[in-house]
């Protein structure tokens, strides 16, 4: 007990340390972000869980079968449970709409049959009338296929027991969305403000004109200029039943909807655009003066790209929003892995011993900048293609944000009336070669994405050449070799990792059950180590993830289920990171619970 007692508190420590930097105090609701689950969601994919059909075994399983979080399972469950009594005639209705629906859209996967479903909830007015919309003209196709399921989800909230347990399963989302989501949206929230330097404006003043009689007069009218104040919102719907890795977005007049899995690291996700779209739409149309005085030149731009694409959106307005956005979620994006990779290398030059090694940091340092810089050309081009076809140009100007530390919404009008279409019409062809550099480093990383380290010092390239070793299967003169590493680097994570990794390797080809619990508990402290480390410095989280789920299974094989489970759920907190193990930990948190 005294050990699992030590253990969980080098975990909850461990991911304090990890946390970023956010201000003190800094609280969503100031910046319209409101975290919260949305009922109407909750029953229509709710109602989408009762369609049943036969296997070719007979046996009854869902017409949708999406893949969920671990704390989305769990909740499919008890929901399972809890519909055990629907009325069969209303289960039947359901599952009929839904295999024809499914039947209409054979290509695609259940995660893109949910989506339209979840944009028709947002059609409905709140519970308990849950109305059809008035008008229904405007509405997308996609969402007209569906919005004859909506008398099924009202019959369902009627004749089930939804009703009577929606404030429980309430609890319950809100309970997954604080283990996570509410953490690392405000780290997202927090850096793209302070990247922008700006606030979100939160209220829409909008001029109206009214009339009214004039006196006695039947015909004679007085007409007068309002101003009405319309609030905007941004909300961050947590969804136990939304597919894992699934994200959608939904503006609704002012009101701006994200819904994704309760488990989302916010962080590097799609929910960025969201936001940051949220952010930038009223400056658009604040600025529709500037605009004006621009837009025929943009036109002649996009009549152009149309040529190429159709589908391209005539809308100036439209393409400035988009293009603008684009940008800064791929600048503000290299400018903070550029901000954590100097951080770092001025630790590993601190470490350094010689002049040559720091001199290597330096070099290493330059070259990864590089390396980022040819990304964010490859991702504005990709935008590019999809149509924001200002993209280069705001990221280009965006340099002077960065550097003035001036609010974004001050300059909006400089940046719009700088604009020169002459020199945007060769910028896709210009940056071909260093498309082609990112398109090679992203293939690279797909190979070997645990070798990516940001800003390398020394001892990453000593770990490359022993990785090797270890691959070569030399298991005995790989650990050699990383004990020695460690004695001149006795702080450094990555070695501990891998001396628990060769550990764990050489336990599986051992016979002998004394010899297999030697290596294993040299694996376990060897992981654990890198736990102690992370409680006095931030390390790589690909690392920290990486050794939660490697102690995981080291209790998983000691039958020690349960508190194996508590780790799998401390690298899920760590998110979704490049070269991490958040998709593993995931499926095994699954299997255990299923297991139970």
């Amino acid at each position: 007990m005294r050990k699992l007692i030590l253990l969980a508190f080098i975990f909850i420590t461990s991911n304090e340390a990890f946390a970023q930097n956010v201000p003190q105090g800094f609280d969503l609701s100031n910046y319209g972000v409101r975290i919260e689950p949305d009922k109407r969601v909750m029953l229509v994919l709710a109602t989408l869980e009762a369609a049943r059909t036969k296997s070719e075994a007979g046996e009854s399983v869902p017409v949708i079968n999406t893949s969920l979080s671990a704390d989305g399972v769990k909740f499919r469950e008890q929901l399972k449970s809890d519909m055990a009594a629907l009325n069969e005639d209303l289960r039947a209705k359901i599952s009929q709409f839904v295999i024809a629906y499914k039947s209409r859209n054979p290509d695609k996967t259940d995660a893109q049959l949910v989506a339209p479903f979840i944009s028709m909830a947002y059609a409905l007015t709140p519970v308990p009338e849950l109305a059809d919309p008035v008008v229904t003209s405007d509405l997308p196709g996609n969402l007209l296929d569906v919005l004859d399921f909506a008398p099924l989800v009202r019959d369902f909230y009627r004749r089930s027991s939804f009703s009577g347990n929606v404030n429980d399963y309430i609890k319950i989302y809100q309970k997954a969305a604080d283990g996570n989501l509410r953490g690392s949206a405000r780290e997202m929230v927090s850096d793209l403000l302070g990247y922008l330097h700006t606030k979100p404006q939160l209220f829409y003043a909008e001029k109206i004109k009214t009339e009214t009689q004039k006196g006695k007069s039947k015909t004679a009218k007085i007409s007068n200029v309002e101003s009405r104040s319309r609030e905007r919102r941004f909300f961050i719907v947590p969804e136990l039943l939304a597919p894992v890795g699934d994200i959608n977005f939904l503006n609704i007049k002012d009101d701006y909807f994200v819904v994704l899995p309760a488990e989302t690291d916010l962080t590097f996700s799609e929910v960025r655009r969201g936001f940051l779209q949220f952010v930038i739409d009223p400056l658009v149309l604040n600025s529709s003066k500037d605009i004006a005085a621009i837009r025929d030149s943009i036109k002649l731009l996009l009549d152009e790209r149309r040529k190429a694409d159709p589908k391209a959106s005539p809308d100036v307005y439209l393409t400035i929003s988009r293009s603008l956005v684009a940008a800064i979620d791929a600048k503000q994006n290299e400018s903070i892995r550029n901000r954590i990779a100097t951080e770092q290398s001025r630790e590993n030059i601190t470490r350094a011993k010689t002049v040559d090694e720091k001199k290597a940091v330096s070099a290493i340092l330059e070259k990864y900048k590089a390396e980022q810089a040819d990304e964010t050309l490859l991702q504005l081009s990709e935008d590019y293609d999809k149509g924001a076809i200002l993209v280069f140009y705001f990221a280009e100007q965006l340099g002077s944000v960065e550097d003035s530390g001036f609010d974004i919404a001050s300059s909006m009008r400089e940046m719009l009336l700088s604009f020169d279409a002459a020199k945007e019409s060769g910028r896709y062809a210009k940056y071909a070669d260093a498309r082609k550099r990112a398109v090679a480093a992203r293939e690279e990383r797909k190979k070997n994405p645990t070798a990516t380290m940001i800003a390398e010092n020394p001892v990453t390239t000593r770990l490359l050449e022993i990785t090797k070793v270890i691959d070569s299967k030399n298991y005995a003169q790989a650990a050699t070799e990383l004990k020695a590493l460690l004695t001149t680097n006795p702080a450094e994570p990555r070695i501990f990792y891998n001396i628990g990794r060769v550990a764990s390797l050489s336990a599986e080809s051992l016979t002998d059950e004394e010899q297999q619990k030697a290596k294993l508990l040299e694996a376990k402290v060897a992981f654990e180590n890198v736990l102690r480390i992370a409680q006095k410095q931030q390390i790589d989280a690909a690392l920290l993830s990486l050794s939660y789920v490697a102690l995981a299974k080291l209790y998983e094989f000691y039958d020690d289920r349960t508190y194996a489970m508590g780790i799998y759920d401390a690298a899920i907190k760590v998110g979704r990171v490049t070269g991490g193990a958040y998709d593993e930990a995931l499926a095994a948190k699954a299997r255990l619970i299923k297991e139970q």
